[in-house]
């Protein structure tokens, strides 16, 4: 909600930002964690994947069930107290066209650091009045991850 008495009310804001910090409880190292808009799972989100881990890097892209939040750290990584970070900027969100989101992440992968830029698009005109979050191997969230919404006014000008 909004917190300022317009509760779930979104339509005063251009964008939202989403700050995520967290852990998934997936055993395997690879997974992610995503993002449902308007609780639309169907294969309407294409993402460009940009990833690298100081050894390596790839790009990749196709449509989704979900935009993309990122890619935490699963519960099979042995430090208990690591999590991941995601930063997502969801553009334009009460327009009549796809809605865009540019997400950045890193973390730990099995003693192994990571990041990741994503750009992910909604192929719906309907404003974005819901933001579901899931793991997306069907895992939950580690306790102490948290997941911050920030909307951002439009510019006021005298």
């Amino acid at each position: 909600s909004t917190d300022d008495g317009q509760v779930g009310d979104w339509s005063q804001y251009m964008d939202l930002v989403v700050v995520g910090y967290g852990r998934s409880s997936r055993a395997s190292v690879n997974g992610g964690i995503g993002m449902q808009f308007n609780s639309d799972t169907a294969s309407n989100y294409p993402i460009q994947w940009f990833w690298g881990d100081g050894a390596s890097a790839a790009a990749s892209t196709a449509s989704y069930t979900y935009a993309a939040f990122g890619d935490w750290p699963a519960a099979s990584v042995t430090d208990a107290n690591t999590f991941g970070s995601s930063v997502a900027h969801l553009f334009d969100i009460n327009s009549g066209k796809h809605k865009s989101v540019i997400n950045r992440s890193c973390g730990d992968r099995s003693g192994g650091g990571y990041v990741e830029l994503n750009a992910s698009t909604w192929k719906s005109q309907a404003a974005i009045t819901e933001i579901d979050f899931i793991d997306t191997s069907g895992a939950d969230f580690k306790a102490g991850s948290r997941i911050d919404l920030f909307g951002v006014l439009p510019r006021m000008v005298a």
